[in-house]
């Protein structure tokens, strides 16, 4: 892929996991989890870019494209966010509980339950590439249920919060959001980190 693909791409996954999100928001509950693996199995069904569905598969070399990869997601879920805030639901005051969580668990806690989130996502990644969405459909859920944050997903909830909220705690919320995106990319190379390969 060209670089101007990769973003394409990687908005467009944004995009699916931002309406993903908007669904949970709408109804944060099992059904809402459930849900919420119609953006990953998208993802998935067009082969687009999600740091998630590429750090455990990525070669040595390509760290630069992930980051990439995780810009064009956040523009994407800025997207939705955009969307999000034109609906009548309290989406927004869910999204701050959400955020408030978070923060409340902290960045070192964060960052270790959200490889919890990576390796599931690596692991129904890896079977969907074979054409077995099983794993996706039930490990979506599960990391949701478990509150293993998912970087790209939580890009949207943050970006959704009332803007008072998000410019109060920005520092915070960066130092959140640095430490799920680093434990995400652990989670999602444990395989090759113990096992030698994802398969």
């Amino acid at each position: 892929m060209s670089v101007v693909q990769i973003i394409k791409s990687s908005i467009l996954a944004g995009i699916c996991i931002g309406i993903a999100g908007f669904g949970y928001l709408a109804e944060k509950s099992i059904i809402g989890a459930v849900l919420f693996a119609f953006g990953l199995l998208t993802v998935v069904h067009y082969k687009l870019k999600l740091y998630t569905g590429t750090a455990g598969f990525i070669v040595k070399g390509e760290v630069a494209t992930l980051f990439l990869i995780l810009l064009g997601n956040l523009v994407g879920c800025l997207i939705v966010s955009l969307i999000a805030r034109c609906s009548p639901m309290p989406l927004q005051e869910t999204a701050q509980k959400v955020l408030e969580g978070r923060l409340a668990t902290g960045p070192l806690k964060g960052g270790i339950l959200a490889i919890g989130c990576g390796f599931i996502m690596t692991t129904a990644v890896t079977f969907a590439r074979k054409d077995k969405n099983l794993p996706l459909l039930f490990g979506v859920p599960l990391f949701i249920m478990c509150g293993f944050p998912h970087c790209v997903a939580d890009a949207f909830y943050y970006m959704a919060v009332p803007v008072s909220f998000l410019g109060e705690h920005w520092l915070d919320v960066l130092v959140f959001y640095v430490s799920i995106v680093a434990g995400n990319f652990v989670g999602c190379n444990l395989y090759r980190a113990i096992w030698g390969s994802t398969e």
